[in-house]
């Protein structure tokens, strides 16, 4: 039974490291991701409004204004792919091992325990039907060998 507890707390804890982990990196992609677009958003402004200014003395408004927002796109795609490449999977392996060690280890035990209690329930049936037949297997076996002892004398 001993076993059987310290392998629930080991799935316990596991399963909550899990949790914890993929929630840190959640967090961490968030503030990210929120960090990144404060900043994108003033830095875009300005760059954009200088950018625009310097290319519409080279190029028409229209075309320039076309440049600024594919550079912006450009940006916001790189942001988004730096976010998003955080991942928990690796730093949560290990715990996840232990976890299905301790689940595996847990149905070993839950399946003896069946089989110890399966074997109590038939012997129990046994004598319930044949009370004398389990002392009398003994008493023949000893008596058998007390005979056969007296037979060599």
């Amino acid at each position: 039974m001993n076993r059987i507890s310290r392998n629930i707390s080991i799935i316990v804890r596991s399963e909550r490291l899990i949790a914890q982990r993929r929630l840190a990196v959640l967090r961490r992609q968030t503030g990210m991701m929120a960090a990144a677009g404060v900043a994108g958003g003033v830095g875009l402004l300005m760059l954009n409004a200088a950018g625009y200014l310097a290319l519409s003395t080279v190029v028409s408004p229209a075309a320039a204004a076309l440049i600024v927002a594919i550079v912006n796109l450009a940006i916001a795609a790189i942001l988004v792919s730096i976010a998003t490449n955080t991942n928990a999977e690796a730093d949560v392996a290990p715990v996840a091992e232990v976890r299905d060690l301790a689940l595996e280890d847990l149905e070993a035990e839950i399946k003896d325990a069946t089989d110890e209690a399966r074997e109590l329930a038939d012997s129990v049936r046994r004598m319930a039907r044949d009370p004398l037949g389990l002392v009398g297997s003994g008493a023949i076996g000893a008596i058998a060998t007390a005979v056969v002892k007296n037979l060599k004398k």
